[in-house]
């Protein structure tokens, strides 16, 4: 489907048009029509399936066609990472080109006073679209930088992500300022039953539309090394002794344990460097411009660089640990074998992720190939068939389901359609 059969108005299409934006992805296709219908919307997508336009070109079309209170925060964008703030900031900017009365501003921490004084000139003027990270946003709220009592659009980005950096408790308070009948979109690359629970707080009725979860590139070489955890750094030591050791990226599910192989990889002299959520917002703009940059080999890395991150020439990815599941080793090795190029992927498989690395499998249908351990390092566990234990969980609330990525003919013509047509209109008067 091409963006022109959408209602998106003229100013977002002559700028999809420069851009070179023709054909709507899945997500894009399903989310765009019902978002500018009015409905709340809840989208299950990976990184990389333009869900980012998905959301802000509706919105930003529905802004530019008017209505809505030039002195107030029309729109909040929620992102769980300085980095993605500033690339959802960077694609407002590509599809807003033509949109001169729709304004933006992004809020992210780390940055100097007179960055913290853009921000709050902005909020104050009352930017359409705010960007921000849940801590800054709410440091603002706080000392009643902003009013969000009469916004209008509520998105929140990688939900799974918040989730699992502790800041679900940030985003309740947040939303708690907004209106009841502001609309809001959550997108999440997963669906563990946490974020069903924050879904039916967050959404009003929505319409779930879930894309399936992509199988790996063919170009990315995955093999796995069967091993007990004091092995693995030995295992490294054997790869990067077989080739060239440059734009590496090691993940680990835990902080503790990416601090602990950095040290173990520098004291074997190893151009190394780490990036988890304890280092401070300059730390990690260091980190990865000294990567991105050439100046460091190999980068250690919890989930956090997994997603929205855009590195197109790392060789290796080394998944230190079995990931939680399918999805989050599709980021992991994703993050390889991009723009053309050619990757490897290797992960490390204890005696207990045997079952989950197994799990993985099935998703991609096929076994991934084990490695014999290199010569000295003893015996490996046995690779069998292992039984997960039952589970208790209760999935939550009702959805309208997408999941069939046909249109829902049972939905009235009227009923919700664009609701946001009559929300918080400026008053001539005002």
């Amino acid at each position: 489907m091409k963006f022109e059969e959408t209602y998106l108005n003229d100013n977002i299409l002559d700028a999809l048009y420069d851009m070179h934006f023709d054909e709507m992805t899945p997500i894009q296709e399903r989310c765009i029509p019902e978002i500018l219908d009015g409905y709340d919307v809840l989208g299950v997508a990976q990184t990389g399936t333009g869900k980012t336009a998905a959301y802000l070109l509706p919105i930003l079309s529905m802004l530019d066609d008017g209505g809505y209170p030039k002195d107030a925060i029309n729109c909040v964008v929620m992102s769980p990472t300085r980095e993605l703030a500033q690339q959802i900031d960077q694609a407002m900017q590509g599809f807003g080109y033509y949109l001169d009365d729709v304004s933006s501003v992004a809020v992210y921490g780390g940055n100097d006073g007179g960055r913290y004084d853009q921000e709050l000139k902005g909020m104050r003027l009352g930017a359409d679209v705010l960007i921000a990270t849940p801590g800054r946003l709410l440091s603002h709220l706080k000392v009643g930088n902003l009013d969000l009592s009469r916004c209008s659009f509520f998105v929140l980005d990688e939900a799974d992500r918040m989730l699992d950096m502790g800041f679900i408790d940030d985003i309740m308070k947040i939303v708690n300022e907004l209106p009841n009948d502001c609309q809001r979109v959550m997108f999440s690359a997963t669906m563990p039953p946490k974020i069903r629970e924050l879904a039916v707080a967050l959404l009003h009725d929505p319409v779930e539309i879930k894309i399936a979860v992509s199988k790996p590139a063919e170009k990315i070489r995955q093999s796995a090394y069967v091993c007990y955890d004091p092995q693995k750094l030995k295992i490294i030591d054997h790869i990067f002794r077989q080739g060239d050791l440059k734009r590496v990226i090691i993940f680990s599910g835990k902080k503790e344990k990416v601090k602990e192989i950095t040290r173990n990889l520098k004291k074997m002299k190893i151009n190394c460097d780490q990036m988890h959520s304890d280092l401070s917002q300059q730390e990690r703009d260091d980190v990865m411009y000294r990567f991105k940059a050439g100046q460091t080999d190999v980068l250690v890395a919890t989930d956090i660089v997994a997603r929205g991150i855009d590195i197109d020439d790392i060789r290796t990815v080394i998944n230190y640990d079995v990931p939680h599941d399918a999805e989050d080793y599709v980021h992991r090795i994703g993050r390889t074998a991009r723009a053309d190029r050619d990757g490897e992927a290797f992960t490390f498989i204890s005696e207990a992720d045997i079952y989950r690395f197994q799990q993985i499998e099935h998703f991609l249908g096929k076994e991934v190939e084990k490695i014999p351990l290199p010569e000295g390092l003893g015996e490996a566990p046995e690779y069998t068939k292992r039984e997960k234990k039952r589970s208790n969980t209760r999935r939550h609330g009702r959805w309208h389901s997408k999941g069939n990525g046909k249109n829902n003919q049972a939905k009235s013509q009227g009923e919700g359609k664009k609701r946001h047509r009559n929300r918080h209109k400026s008053n001539p008067q005002q």
